[in-house]
């Protein structure tokens, strides 16, 4: 590849070279015409001189004598030899490489060497560099400097103050408003927000609401048992017995986490399709992934195609069936037993450790008994609006410090987190949520390992983990190129010409 590119180089600049030379030949040909031109003038002015003195002459035939009109004809002939006609101006051909369709790649880069050395033609070490003026390099190399490289920020005290100001915010909503499922005062909101949301969904495909008021049913329970029982999966075993006892310590309240398919994220959608396509039912338990035989199950569709649509559409619906709990669990001041946070189940393959009382349980153990006190999807909406919040508000912060601070113009307000200033910002305002997040959790919990994640806010930890890492790697990489941004520029480059080509 590296190679292809350095003869596509080579082979720009010869054209370019061609270009230069035949632009060079054409202000060649320009001057040779004005040339030719001045002296056309030059002759039609003595052309038309002798033409006037010979037409006086005949005017006055009468009164001009012989002698004098030998000696008109004299001048005339003298005239008439100084006009000069250049006819040894020659102007030379253009060397061009010939080629045809028929010409390969490799015999036309072995026409371009043969060109090269014909004509004396030198190239740098970088045959790119050479197809552009030093003007040009010198801002090409600005502009990846300035746009394209890793850069630490250089934040002001004032940027520090409002990134810390927004971080307590944040914090204080986290701890008063957040806490731990049982007693989180967002997460009564949320639930009561999940249960709509699921009897909406219900209620679009076809559940009555009225019926279930008429009968006194707790309306969500009704629609989840209406969505339980149109989109009916094969992995749904709920407990130890149910596997036939291959799945240790599987119970109602968590299934949700250890069934693999049940997971709200990339990972439950590839094991729920796989497990409908193969009828078998994936958990993972105590750091093992274990998969079972199920009942015979079959995917309605004619073609593959419509049996992965069916299977995704399965597994979309019994998540809208479980994320709010049950249909046995919900009602009676129950919440009932949603579904995990996207890719919490992973923690059940980090089987390490020794916790809890007598050392007995692992870190698997240990994240499975906080789900089940609760930390299932719907706490994670309640754990993200603080974490939210603290993001919005240090960006809105920031555009209107660069502007009416600063003086920037509105375009170079944009709160795009490549800028380095923004990106300490971020960190230090999540980093003070979290900072209170954990003192919270350990002065509520008394350092108990359970109560302590349980009160954890997990989603402004993974947001803080990844702000620190993109500085660490900025600060590590401080003037090197940012691969990442120069891949998204040339893709957006890449689709503006796609686009236009399309146009035309």
């Amino acid at each position: 590849m590296k190679e292809v590119l350095e003869n596509s180089a080579k082979i720009l600049n010869i054209q370019k070279y061609q270009l230069d030379t035949t632009t060079n030949k054409l202000d060649e040909m320009k001057n040779l015409l004005s040339e030719i031109e001045s002296e056309q003038n030059n002759n039609d002015e003595i052309l038309d001189g002798l033409l006037n003195n010979m037409e006086n002459l005949l005017d006055n035939e009468s009164i001009v004598t012989t002698e004098e009109i030998e000696q008109e004809m004299l001048l005339m002939n003298n005239e008439l030899d100084n006009i000069e006609i250049n006819r040894s101006r020659k102007i030379s051909e253009i060397d061009f490489i010939q080629i045809d369709d028929n010409t390969s790649w490799d015999e036309y880069n072995t026409l371009v060497d043969n060109y090269i050395k014909k004509h004396n033609i030198k190239l740098s070490d970088d045959p790119f560099r050479d197809l552009m003026p030093l003007s040009q390099q010198k801002e090409i190399y600005k502009r990846i400097q300035d746009e394209f490289t890793y850069k630490n920020a250089k934040c002001d005290k004032y940027d520090y103050l409002i990134a810390g100001t927004c971080g307590v915010i944040g914090g204080l909503i986290d701890i008063l408003f957040v806490g731990a499922p049982g007693d989180s005062k967002l997460d009564n909101i949320v639930d009561e927000q999940a249960n709509k949301i699921t009897e909406k969904f219900a209620e679009f495909l076809g559940w009555d609401k009225n019926k279930a008021l008429e009968k006194g049913s707790n309306t969500t329970a009704s629609a989840i048992g209406f969505l339980e029982n149109k989109f009916k999966i094969n992995y749904d075993q709920a407990t130890t017995q149910a596997t036939k006892g291959i799945v240790k310590n599987l119970t109602l309240k968590n299934h949700h986490l250890k069934s693999l398919g049940h997971s709200p994220d990339l990972i439950g959608l590839f094991f729920s399709i796989l497990n409908q396509f193969t009828s078998t039912s994936t958990f993972v338990s105590n750091g093992k992934i274990i998969t079972i035989d199920t009942e015979t199950f079959e995917l309605q569709g004619n073609n593959f195609i419509a049996k992965i649509f069916c299977g995704f559409a399965n597994w979309f619906g019994h998540i809208m069936s479980d994320w709010t709990g049950s249909s046995g669990t919900v009602g009676q001041g129950n919440r009932g037993t949603g579904v995990p946070i996207p890719f919490y189940n992973l923690f059940q393959s980090m089987n390490f450790g020794h916790f809890g009382k007598k050392d007995r349980q692992t870190f698997a153990m240990i994240t499975s008994e906080v789900f089940e006190k609760g930390y299932d999807f719907r706490h994670g909406i309640s754990m993200a609006i603080p974490v939210l919040i603290t993001e919005l508000l240090i960006r809105f912060m920031f555009t209107m410090k660069r502007r009416f601070y600063h003086k920037k113009d509105w375009s170079e307000c944009m709160p795009n987190a490549s800028i380095p200033e923004l990106r300490r910002m971020l960190l230090v305002g999540h980093g003070v949520l979290c900072l209170m997040d954990g003192a919270d959790a350990y002065l509520k919990s008394g350092g108990e390992l359970v109560n302590f994640l349980s009160r954890t806010n997990l989603l402004g930890w993974v947001r803080f983990g990844n702000l620190a890492l993109k500085e660490l790697v900025a600060w590590y990489n401080e003037g090197h190129l940012d691969l990442e941004k120069i891949d998204s520029y040339l893709e957006n480059e890449y689709n503006k010409l796609s686009k236009g080509f399309y146009i035309i």
